[in-house]
């Protein structure tokens, strides 16, 4: 089930971050801001083509790739999940 493949990267992404890797103040809020937007649309499960929030996650991965490359590794699944549910 995506869904449940979503949750459970969101997941890891969390424990991640609780592993206090090196970001600043602002790369940690927009983490979070992100992680916030995903767990909303799995409340919602909404099947809509809103490409925004994959592009988000996209973004998040450019950002990440080089200095922060497990975050990044977890946020191209998080993508994946998102695509496999057609959002």
């Amino acid at each position: 089930m995506p869904a449940r493949e979503l949750q459970q990267q969101l997941n890891t992404l969390r424990e991640q971050l609780e592993q206090n890797p090196p970001l600043t103040e602002a790369e940690r809020e927009d983490l979070h801001a992100l992680m916030q937007q995903i767990e909303l649309e799995l409340e919602l499960e909404t099947k809509t083509q809103d490409s925004s929030l994959a592009d988000n996650v996209n973004l998040a991965v450019e950002r990440f790739e080089i200095e922060h490359p497990t975050l990044a590794g977890t946020l191209r699944n998080i993508v994946q999940a998102l695509a496999n549910m057609g959002i």
